[in-house]
């Protein structure tokens, strides 16, 4: 059954219906479960994976950081060309199968990396994985065709909730599961997309009638083409730089910090899983509790700069921590950095009109994914160099170090492109 009624006037009685019906409710239901499992799925394989890579490597720690690198790289590369492609695509053929035929995918590319004999069948599933896993547009999408106008503040923001809900279980349930096998969470995550996929084909109606759908054009899916509205005006384009820079230095956490801690403090999965799920929930905590009061408090100006200066803080304290211990005393740090993500988005807004923040948020996401090229490599590339047996100092922290260096550039240059705001 679909949410909008096939009439000239869909978008309307989609609107309507919206408004009225549960049917609304339980397909935005849906949606929410769907977004927190994959972002479940995702976060049981974050604590295992570089050590599958390093156990079919043999054990060596260099080569796996460089493969683990490049896994990232193509993950995210992936996503900056797919993303736009799908969200096209559900524009075509309606959001039902693209949302359907992603968690199939996903389920299928689970168990491909869960048997996977060597190096070659890893990096096949990554890809699979980059592909499948770009219909976060496509649920946006869903949620946009049932919502009202008014209304998509709140339900866009329940599913930053659900993104953020999986990511803070998933790692430890990954860790809980890797210490039995490193093989068992990618079989897990494999059930959950599955059994998602499964259920959503018998409750999910479609959101989108044929009469409001667009005929694919490929220049509508150019991942480049919205980067464009970037160089427009060159506050916009300082500004959009020190976000890229923030990207990019926040791709250090996740690229290197399995095979950072267990080189440097011996963390097995299970500590590893329940780390990354403390730095989940502190930062939950930050974005929900205190960003607005910090920001009300402080301006946008003061807060981006706040933010990345606490950013910078944690970073160092990451790369140089010598015992894990201390290496926690980084984590309300790292989590406060996050004030500054929500100020400068707000910034960013206010550079633009009212027709182009489409396409603002577009551009973004097209940097966003190319931050999550450049970083992975760039980072654990720092970390293999650094922990090479000839290199007569060896500093383990290093990719840390080079982020909170980065970071700090970014920040002197927010200070400049944001000389005009209160």
């Amino acid at each position: 059954m679909s949410l909008a009624s096939p009439t000239p006037n869909g978008a309307d009685a989609a609107v309507a219906k919206a408004k009225a019906g549960a049917p609304g409710r339980a397909a935005f239901a849906f949606i929410f479960v769907t977004v927190a499992l994959d972002m479940l799925a995702l976060g049981v394989m974050i604590p295992v994976l570089p050590k599958l890579v390093v156990q079919l490597e043999g054990g060596d720690m260099v080569r796996a950081a460089a493969v683990t690198g490049g896994f990232g790289f193509i993950w995210n590369a992936m996503q900056f060309l797919f993303s736009p492609v799908v969200g096209a695509a559900s524009d075509r053929l309606g959001r039902r199968p693209v949302v359907l035929l992603s968690n199939f995918g996903l389920g299928l590319d689970y168990i491909l990396m869960a048997l996977a004999p060597n190096i070659g069948w890893l990096f096949a599933g990554r890809v699979i994985s980059g592909i499948t896993a770009a219909s976060f547009s496509s649920a946006t999408a869903y949620i946009a065709d049932i919502t009202p106008p008014e209304g998509r503040a709140r339900l866009f923001g329940m599913i930053g909730a659900a993104f953020g809900l999986g990511f803070i279980v998933g790692p430890a349930l990954g860790g809980f599961l890797g210490a039995v096998s490193l093989r068992l969470p990618f079989w897990v995550a494999a059930a959950l997309s599955l059994t998602n996929a499964a259920y959503g084909f018998f409750v999910l109606p479609e959101s989108l009638p044929r009469e409001r759908r667009e005929r694919f054009v490929w220049s509508k899916a150019n991942p480049l083409g919205s980067i464009d509205l970037l160089r427009s005006e060159p506050a916009l384009l300082g500004l959009a730089l020190v976000a890229f820079i923030d990207y990019l230095a926040h791709e250090s956490l996740p690229s290197c910090f399995v095979l950072y801690a267990d080189y440097r403090y011996g963390w097995g999965e299970g500590r590893i899983g329940a780390v990354l799920a403390t730095v989940g929930v502190a930062m939950a905590v930050v974005q929900a509790l205190l960003v607005a009061p910090m920001v009300r408090a402080f301006g946008e100006r003061r807060a981006v700069l706040l933010g990345m200066a606490l950013g910078v803080v944690s970073l160092a304290v990451f790369g140089g921590a010598p015992t894990g211990a201390i290496f926690m005393v980084g984590v309300p740090f790292v989590a406060l950095w996050g004030i500054a993500g929500p100020a400068m988005q707000t910034l960013l807004t206010r550079r633009v009109g009212a027709s182009e923040q489409g396409r603002l948020q577009g551009a973004l996401g097209s940097l966003r994914g190319i931050g999550g090229m450049i970083g992975p490599v760039l980072f654990t590339q720092a970390f293999a160099a650094a922990i090479r047996p000839h290199v007569a100092v060896r500093v383990p922290g290093a990719p840390y170090l080079l982020a909170a260096a980065l970071l700090a550039v970014g920040m002197a240059w927010a200070v400049r492109a944001t000389r005009g705001d209160a």
